[in-house]
């Protein structure tokens, strides 16, 4: 089976010789430029916008402000999740304009759209455009946002966008009242800025003759991308856009969403007439691009007397910055808090979460999206714990560890399988914790001290099932959708849903496609990323690309070797039941009667010798998948760092992960 074989990458040829093509590489019939002015404030309102200067500059095509867009009745980025606070309130989801309009709520909020002949005359025209800005107060500190004298929109007092709870809220308080030790344990999850190799990019083109769109852009899931832009904000059917994601150099989440820039770019490109390109520079993707994390968080963790976890309480404040981002939403809630049980049996949980809007970048799904966030409250308020009651924090973790599966948390998952201690136990086997105490005390002897970490995690990846998700809120499906394509010589073209941002799943997906079929790797094209041509799918984030994406492939193989039974059956005067399918060959179970998938392939689209009266000419089928439930992948991490208590010098010694 090629599965588990170690074969070169088949992208990295383009990739590694530059012949790959990014959005930044197209270049269309007519192609001009555009640049976005920004917002030098955090916080302020617009007076007034003089663009006369800028539009007699050289070379200069148009320039689009929101005063454009609010008279064309343009929308504004949707949210693709929704969430309602305790008390039952939906939450607050101000306007976010493509192009400002009335204020400016975050540095880098984009003011103006610039299209010109060139990239560099577009930016010395933006340059010239005079912004009247009245400087407001700007609220950037995530703890105090709530009830803060200034309001990031005006429609929002008080800043707040949801203020969510989610668990046994009594359950917590009767094991707190009854717990023999309880720790508590404040700290941040500090923001992050994604840094993809790739900026983000986008090439939008108009069509009079058909009236219709294509837009290439760096994006993780373009038939979302079409799906928000045609239906919440410029009102376009989707059988008049198509969105081409090409080759993407990396994204973590922060590709996912649907940006403003590219939205105003499709709506500029039909009154221009022209295709206007952008690709935002490192500088710019730092204020634009959607951050991570940022929470505030107060955990409580009650024990019994021997150290039994009894409750978990959480509370946190998120940071949704300036503007709801497409599922910022979902992040601090339910990709957050059902994780709070980690890897342990503790019967009562219960999380608040209240998500506040600030004048910063707004924030989103990046780099594990809730999950990382969940383990580190976990994994800290559990060290805490040991040290509360003098354990070692290894025995208190194995202590508490599940063992016992199907699990359901007091949290909303059920985890389907585990073995917690077994990683745990290879990792102190492999980090040598036994030897420790020597080692320790050798640093001591030179004046240094030395410490252990552990961490152990677990994650919800999949990100499934749609009829769960909808009723928490998602505003789009989980599925993932494959298609195969048979050609009549036995090669094969795959489209897939998911899209490909640097994992090689050109790679991947053939090699379980040809372990299916038993043919060479080599005869197997996989296409993704590209609305015209693929099913509708979900692209890919939340590890979702091999176990989602992957088995939709699978099942649509699985269709076609069911159809490929029927033609051999027909071909070999047997019974449907009699045939078998092995090693790229069908045959009669218990004789050597055989003929090759390729020949199948070619009766199925030369159907001369052919059931037609049973079944239609062509070897072509697809599927979609929906998960029953997440997989509940999981680990244990082991440091060890020496520390050169003068200086704060902090080696890492050794890092262990099982």
């Amino acid at each position: 089976s090629p599965i588990g074989q170690s074969l070169k990458r088949r992208e990295d040829q383009r990739f590694l010789t530059g012949t790959g093509q990014y959005t930044d590489d197209v270049v269309l019939p007519g192609q001009t430029y555009g640049v976005f002015l920004r917002s030098p404030y955090a916080h302020a309102r617009i007076r007034a916008i003089d663009v006369s200067k800028a539009k007699a500059a050289p070379g200069v095509v148009d320039i689009i402000t929101g005063a454009d867009l609010a008279e064309a009745k343009v929308g504004g980025p949707a949210r693709g999740w929704l969430i309602h606070s305790k008390d039952g309130s939906p939450m607050k989801g101000p306007p976010h304009p493509v192009l400002a309009q009335g204020k400016v709520r975050h540095v880098g909020d984009q003011v103006a759209l610039v299209v010109a002949e060139t990239q560099l005359q577009a930016k010395d025209a933006a340059e010239l455009i005079e912004v009247d800005y009245e400087e407001l107060t700007p609220v950037i500190d995530t703890a105090t946002a709530a009830g803060a004298g200034s309001a990031v929109h005006d429609d929002v007092p008080g800043n707040v966008c949801y203020d969510w709870s989610h668990g046994d809220a009594a359950a917590g308080e009767g094991a707190f009242g009854r717990a023999a030790k309880a720790g508590t344990l404040s700290f941040v999850n500090n923001r992050l800025i994604p840094n993809a190799i790739e900026p983000r990019a986008a090439n939008a083109q108009y069509t009079k003759h058909d009236e219709s769109y294509t837009l290439y852009v760096a994006n993780q899931n373009p038939h979302v991308e079409r799906l928000l832009m045609c239906a919440f904000v410029l009102g376009l059917p989707e059988s008049k856009v198509r969105v081409i994601a090409p080759d993407v150099g990396g994204g973590f989440g922060s590709k996912i969403f649907l940006y403003p820039e590219e939205t105003a770019l499709v709506w500029a490109s039909k009154r221009v007439g022209r295709p206007i390109k952008w690709t935002a520079d490192r500088s710019e993707a730092f204020l634009t691009d959607a951050h991570g994390r940022d929470h505030v968080t107060t955990a409580e963790l009650a024990m019994d007397a021997q150290g039994n976890f009894l409750a978990l309480r959480v509370k946190t404040i998120a940071n949704m910055g300036a503007y709801l981002s497409t599922f910022a939403s979902s992040v601090p809630t339910i990709l957050y808090a059902t994780l709070l049980a980690g890897q342990y049996k503790t019967p009562a949980i219960h999380a608040e979460v209240k998500a506040v809007f600030t004048n910063t970048a707004p924030v989103d799904a990046y780099r594990g999206a809730g999950r990382p966030e969940a383990t580190y409250v976990v994994e800290r308020i559990v060290e805490q714990a040991a040290r509360d009651m003098n354990m070692n924090p290894a025995e208190i973790r194995r202590q508490n560890f599940i063992t016992e599966f199907p699990y359901a948390t007091p949290v909303g998952l059920t985890y389907d399988t585990g073995d917690y201690a077994a990683h745990l136990d290879k990792a102190l086997q492999i980090a040598d914790v036994a030897g420790f105490p020597a080692r320790r005390a050798a640093s001591e002897a030179k004046g240094k001290k030395r410490g252990l970490g552990y961490s152990c995690y677990i994650e919800a990846c999949g990100l499934a099932p749609s009829n769960i998700a909808g009723a928490l809120g998602a505003r789009a499906g989980l599925f993932e959708a494959g298609e195969v394509r048979v050609h009549p010589t036995g090669t094969v073209t795959v489209f897939t849903g998911s899209h490909s941002h640097g994992q090689g799943h050109e790679t991947t997906f053939a090699q379980v496609v040809a372990a299916k079929l038993g043919i060479p790797v080599e005869n197997i094209e996989i296409v993704h990323g590209d609305t015209g041509r693929v099913p509708f799918g979900m692209g890919t984030y939340g590890s979702r690309s091999l176990s989602v994406g992957g088995t939709a492939i699978v099942k649509a193989v699985d269709k076609i070797i069911a159809k490929g039974k029927k033609i051999a059956a027909h071909l070999l005067e047997a019974a449907d039941s009699d045939i078998s399918f092995e090693n790229g060959e069908f045959g009669i179970a218990g004789t050597d009667k055989k003929v090759p998938f390729g020949t199948v392939a070619l009766t199925a689209y030369v159907p001369h010798n052919y059931p037609l009266d049973k079944l239609e000419p062509g070897l072509n089928e697809n599927a979609f998948y929906d998960p029953t439930n997440f997989t509940y992948p999981s680990g244990s991490h082991i440091c060890e760092v020496e520390v050169d208590p003068e200086t704060g010098q902090t080696k890492v010694e050794q890092f262990v992960a099982v």
